[in-house]
């Protein structure tokens, strides 16, 4: 103990008891201050960086802790026969793992009740590090190949001139990729806005690979389905009134879900398709906007994960927490996948970024099991991974003077092979408007409503030429799809004759909000 400090002292980070944690040092007890206030410069500056860079996409965000527990088994084969991944193997074996819960386009503080995609990553710390299983709620996505995807976000994020939201801008980009419309189809329908984060679905959205003990492969693809707190969303009516209350619903739903002991569950399920292209599919099984028919396909239960231990500290679990696409373990292994290729990279560079060359020694991010490495140095370093009784001078490999050895290869390597031409080309098999017909299709009717009308009021804002470039998508998917939002549209826009602002940079709804705000208020004085 330091001098006049017992168990209940406050201290600095340099460990100094601190005697006063009222006032600053001054000249007086009126002032001015001097420049060697250490306490206070020391506290004030670290304040001043109490946050790192927000995530450009899935900034808004709740997690909680739990586990996962294998069958051992893909449906009613054992699970060996497709990965040797040790997550999977032995019935009833259970892993920890931390879930990240977000939306995706909004910031922050953003309301959790937008029309928006939400993240589902998933950190499994196995027995051989680190497993991300990074994903979405819904099952598909806006497009096929990475090079797009920063202009998708842009396009989605606020106007940089006017800092609102736009429609605009999404049907802009949207209407010039037709590839979307299934994930329109989605979005724009009450499946865009989950109750909640426990009672939606999750998916790894990308095809992986998994490869068994003779280093034979199989394509992959990987689903939460929520057991017994179901599945449940909301119309847009329902989604307002809700953030008129409460823009932290979902955060506040998953945290007093726990802390009363009603732990949500879920059961992660795959489909398995051969490695090869599958010439008798209309579309090609490598296109993350695309579902696999599950009556090829089926859903094949492996194991469930309970979340039952909320954060102790939001932001050092939950804002800290980094994911990446690129981290598997034995057993699993990526595909040809042009999306999961592109976010292997941005993932983990997006981390290094936000939180700092060492973000992987932070607890929430650090594998449960022993580490040894050479990398060394780097902003934010906490500690060496050495390992014990190695010669500490040596952070190279190889070497003959008692460092760190390589590993010893268990299992079959998989070896795909490959024989082509290297191109800058679209897939053979778009197949664009099909699977988002289906969907269409399948809705029940309120479910059609809802869709038709959300997708109608924000269009309406949208150039004449986006909207017929969207209606002849929703057209070509289905002609009484395109036909209703076409319809729909009509009304909107003779509704929006009326509007004072020939000019709006929102949504109807938001327009007409604006105005509520003008008319309603009420005059006061200045004071």
């Amino acid at each position: 103990m330091g001098t006049g400090e017992n168990e209940e002292s406050l201290t600095n980070r340099q460990g100094h008891p601190v005697t006063d944690n009222q006032n600053v040092r001054t000249v007086g007890n009126r002032g001015p201050t001097t420049l060697e206030n250490y306490d206070f410069l020391e506290k004030i500056s670290h304040f001043d960086r109490e946050r790192i860079p927000e995530r450009v996409v899935h900034a808004r965000g709740a997690g909680a802790h739990g586990y996962f527990e294998t069958y051992g088994k893909a449906g009613a084969e054992d699970v060996s026969t497709y990965t040797r991944a040790k997550v999977f193997q032995g019935a009833g074996k259970q892993t920890p793992v931390f879930v990240r819960f977000s939306t995706v386009a909004g910031a922050k503080e953003s309301p959790e009740t937008a029309r928006d995609p939400r993240g589902f990553a998933v950190k499994f710390y196995t027995e051989d590090g680190n497993w991300d299983l990074v994903g979405n709620n819904l099952k598909i996505f806006f497009v096929r190949d990475p090079i797009k995807f920063p202009d998708m976000i842009h396009a989605f994020k606020p106007d940089p001139v006017t800092n609102i939201q736009n429609p605009e801008r999404m049907f802009d980009f949207v209407s010039q990729s037709p590839e979307a419309t299934h994930m329109i189809t989605f979005l724009f329908s009450p499946w865009g806005i989950p109750a909640n984060y426990r009672q939606m679905q999750g998916s790894g959205v990308n095809t992986y690979k998994w490869v068994n003990a003779e280093g034979k492969a199989v394509l992959v693809k990987y689903h939460w389905e929520p057991l017994s707190q179901g599945i449940r969303n909301l119309t847009q009516k329902e989604a307002d009134e809700i953030q008129g209350k409460n823009t932290s619903h979902a955060t506040q739903d998953l945290y007093e879900a726990i802390d009363r002991g009603e732990y949500p569950e879920w059961e992660l399920c795959v489909q398995i398709m051969s490695d090869d292209e599958h010439p008798e599919l209309d579309f090609d099984p490598l296109d993350d906007t695309k579902l696999w028919p599950t009556d090829k396909f089926p859903f094949l239960p492996v194991g469930k994960m309970v979340l039952n231990k909320n954060p102790e500290n939001f932001f050092a679990e939950v804002e800290q927490a980094s994911f990446g696409t690129g981290v598997l373990v034995d057993g699993l292994d990526f595909s040809d996948d042009k999306m999961l290729q592109g976010r292997t990279f941005s993932y983990s560079d997006t981390q290094r970024y936000r939180v700092g060359a060492n973000y992987l020694q932070l607890p929430i991010n650090a594998p449960k099991k022993r580490v040894a490495t050479n990398q060394r140095d780097g902003q934010s370093t906490y500690y060496v991974d050495a390992a014990p009784g190695k010669n500490p001078h040596v952070n190279y490999e190889p070497s003959v003077l008692d460092g760190l050895k390589e590993s010893k290869q268990e299992g079959k390597e998989h070896h795909p092979a490959y024989n082509d031409r290297l191109v800058r080309e679209g897939i053979d098999r778009p197949n664009n408007f099909g699977q988002a017909g289906e969907t269409y299709r399948n809705f029940e009717e309120w479910e059609k409503e809802e869709l038709v009308s959300n997708l109608a009021d924000a269009l309406a804002v949208s150039h004449k030429t986006i909207q017929e470039t969207m209606i002849d998508h929703f057209t070509q998917a289905d002609e009484e799809y395109g036909r209703r939002v076409a319809q729909k549209l009509e009304e909107v826009l003779a509704q929006m004759k009326d509007m004072q602002n020939n000019d709006q940079i929102g949504t109807a709804d938001s327009e007409k909000a604006m105005y509520s705000a003008q008319r309603k208020s009420h005059k006061a004085d200045p004071y």
